[in-house]
């Protein structure tokens, strides 16, 4: 018998890879062996087990979000870095459809995604880089809250406009233009680490 958290990681596995309008629950029911009312058993609905397996999945980079601060904490522009590397690979398995899906069929699912990356820019990245520029690695006449809006607010609608960045550049030359060289614009003369060397 399937449990609840096998059902969630095929779900999201099978919805960020093919879209979750795309998948029907026929289709993962047969994929798993399983019945529709299994399904049902768990979930109350299709948007339920959107919503459920987004929320795991966020989760999840949110420990490894927190793993990382806790680990290099005591340099928080790395720390940036680490959180977005950490994103593009989690984004890298992402159509586009998934993120559009959300927002045209699957409301509460969406909601949750935009207090996600809300939380994660204006709140996690806008507090490790003020801390930055506390220290002086930063730019004392840099506005933050811009920088965080305009590079770290919603990169995901960046990479998934038209054209799926993704599938026209490499994930490191991505990286690269998105966060590296815009961080290098706003630090000290006095700081580097191995990403800006």
């Amino acid at each position: 018998m399937i449990t609840k958290t096998e059902l969630l990681e095929y779900s999201i596995a099978k919805f960020t890879q093919f879209g979750s309008k795309h998948v029907t629950l026929d289709e993962l029911a047969n994929e798993l062996g399983i019945s529709k009312k299994t399904i049902y058993s768990f979930f109350k609905n299709k948007e339920d087990l959107v919503t459920c397996g987004l929320e795991s999945l966020l989760n999840e980079y949110k420990k490894d979000i927190n793993k990382t601060i806790s680990k290099h904490g005591n340099d928080p522009i790395l720390s940036v870095i680490l959180i977005y590397e950490k994103g593009f690979e989690y984004l890298k398995y992402f159509k586009p459809s998934f993120i559009f899906g959300l927002q045209k069929y699957y409301p509460k699912a969406s909601g949750l995604f935009d207090d996600f990356v809300e939380e994660m820019a204006n709140t996690k990245v806008f507090s490790l880089l003020k801390q930055a520029q506390k220290r002086g690695d930063i730019k004392r006449e840099i506005n933050l809250e811009l920088v965080v809006k305009i590079y770290f607010f919603r990169v995901d609608n960046l990479v998934f406009k038209e054209n799926n960045l993704f599938e026209l550049y490499n994930k490191e030359e991505l990286f690269n233009h998105l966060v590296i060289y815009n961080l290098k614009g706003i630090i000290s003369d006095d700081y580097s680490n191995s990403y800006f060397e």
